[in-house]
C-alpha cells in the first residue's frame, strides 16, 4: 500500500514547509566566485589584494576570539560546583578543557587568525597612527558591547532546526516513544477484535488506521462531537495495560467515531488530535514561555515534519496511522472538520482500490511466464543450463 505520508498524498503539503536545504551557503560560494572575477578584472596587483584580503580576515577573526574571552568571562564561574549545603552539578563537570571548547570556536579559527594577523606584521606606511591591530580589536570590542552581532531570526531558526533542538523536535519524539508506539502495533489486532461485536467495520479494513488530527493553530477539541455534529462517537477500543515508568497497569485506548457523509452513511474511523499541540497552544498563552503565535505556527508545521518523519521510518508502525494536518479556514464552517475526515478516508479507500487493481495483473503475469514454453520438449527448471 502507497505510503500515507508521502507529501503529496494530502493537502498537508501545501500547509507545511518544506526543511532547509542549504542554499545560503551556495549562495555564498556563487557571490566568493564573483567577487574573484571581480578583482581580476580591476588589475590591481595581487600582492596589495591580498595584504588587505588577509587584513579584514584578521579582522573578522579577532571578533571571534574576543567573543570566545567575553562568553569565558561568564563561564569560568560555572567550573565548580556550588557549595554542600547547596548541591547542584557543574554546568561543565569542573572541566577547564570543556570550558575553553565550549567559548572558543573550532581549531581551524586559529589558523585563519593567523594567516590573518601576518598582515599585521608588516611595516606601516604611516607611523603616526595607532596601530591596525589595536583598531580592529577597538571596532570589534565595540560592537560586541552594542550587541550588533546577534544572531537573525532566520539563523536561530536554521541553527535550531538543524540540531533537532526545537521544541517541536522534543514533542514528537515523546509523542512516540511514550505513545504511538505502544498502541499503533495493536491497533489492527483491537479493530479485529471490536469488529466482532461492529460487523460493520469489515466493509471498512482499509481505514483500520488511527487518524491523527495536527491542527496547526494548536486549537484541540476534548469532544470531537462538539467540534462537530456530524462526528458521532461510537465505542472504545480494547485497552492496551503496561506498567511503565512506576506505573502499574497504565492503560492506553483509542476511540472509535462515525462519520457520517453526504449520502447520510456512517464511516467508522479511530480519530483523535494529536495531544502534545497542547502544550505548544499552553506556551503561547504563558507570558513565561515567551512563545509568539508565529512561533507556535512554525513549531507546529515542523512538529508534523517530525513525526512524519519519525512514523515513515518505523516499520513496526507502518500502515496504521494516518496524519492530517490543516488549517482552519478563516470563515467558521460548521462541517469543516467531518469533510476532511471523508476526504482522507476516501483517500484510503482509493490507494487500495488501485493497489487491488494492479496486484492481479503482476501475479498473472508471472503466472504466464512460468507455465508457457516455446518448445514441446521437456525444458529444465534452471534456466542457465542449456
Amino acid at each position: 500500500m502507497p505510503q500515507d505520508l508521502s507529501p503529496r498524498s494530502s493537502p498537508a503539503a501545501l500547509l507545511i514547509p518544506e526543511p532547509r536545504a542549504g542554499r545560503a551557503q551556495r549562495a555564498a560560494c556563487v557571490l566568493l566566485a564573483v567577487c574573484f572575477v571581480v578583482l581580476c578584472l580591476t588589475g590591481e596587483p595581487l600582492v596589495p589584494i591580498t595584504h588587505r584580503a588577509c587584513t579584514q580576515l584578521a579582522a573578522l577573526q579577532l571578533g571571534v576570539l574576543l567573543k570566545g574571552c567575553c562568553c569565558l568571562a561568564e563561564e569560568i564561574f560555572h567550573l565548580h560546583s556550588s557549595p554542600p549545603l547547596a548541591p547542584r552539578p557543574p554546568r561543565h563537570h569542573s572541566s577547564l578543557w570543556r570550558v575553553l571548547c565550549a567559548c572558543f570556536p573550532p581549531r581551524w579559527h586559529l589558523a585563519l587568525l593567523l594567516i590573518g594577523c601576518s598582515a599585521y606584521l608588516e611595516p606601516q606606511e604611516d607611523k603616526g597612527n595607532s596601530p591596525r591591530l589595536v583598531l580592529a580589536c577597538l571596532c570589534q570590542l565595540l560592537v560586541l558591547a552594542l550587541g550588533l552581532q546577534k544572531l537573525s531570526a532566520v539563523e536561530v531558526s536554521e541553527l535550531t532546526e538543524s540540531s533537532k533542538k526545537n521544541v517541536a523536535h522534543g514533542l514528537a519524539w515523546s509523542y512516540y516513544v511514550g505513545y504511538l508506539k505502544i498502541v499503533l502495533p495493536r491497533l489492527k489486532e483491537c479493530m479485529e477484535e471490536i469488529s466482532r461485536a461492529h460487523p460493520m467495520l469489515r466493509a471498512h479494513r482499509d481505514t483500520w488506521k488511527l487518524h491523527i488530527l495536527i491542527p496547526l493553530s494548536c486549537d484541540i477539541w476534548d469532544d470531537l462531537e462538539k467540534a462537530d455534529s456530524k462526528i458521532q462517537y461510537l465505542t472504545d477500543l480494547p485497552e492496551t495495560t503496561l506498567t511503565r515508568a512506576g506505573i502499574k497497569r497504565r492503560v492506553y485506548k483509542h476511540s472509535l467515531y462515525a462519520i457520517r457523509d453526504e449520502d447520510n452513511k456512517l464511516r467508522p474511523c479511530v480519530l483523535e488530535f494529536a495531544s502534545p499541540l497542547q502544550t505548544l497552544c499552553a506556551m503561547s498563552q504563558d507570558e513565561w514561555a515567551a512563545f509568539s503565535r508565529e512561533q507556535r505556527l512554525e513549531q507546529a508545521q515542523l512538529f508534523y515534519r517530525t513525526l512524519r518523519d519519525i512514523l515513515g521510518s518505523s516499520r513496526e508502525c507502518a500502515g496504521t496511522y494516518r496524519l492530517i494536518a490543516y488549517e482552519e479556514p478563516a470563515e467558521a464552517e460548521s462541517h469543516f472538520l467531518s469533510g476532511l475526515i471523508l476526504w482522507h478516508l476516501q483517500q484510503q479507500q482509493r490507494e487500495e482500490y488501485m493497489v487491488q487493481e494492479e496486484l492481479p495483473l503482476d501475479s498473472g503475469s508471472m503466472e504466464l511466464s512460468l507455465q508457457v514454453s516455446t518448445s514441446d520438449l521437456p525444458q529444465p527448471l534452471r534456466s542457465d543450463r542449456p
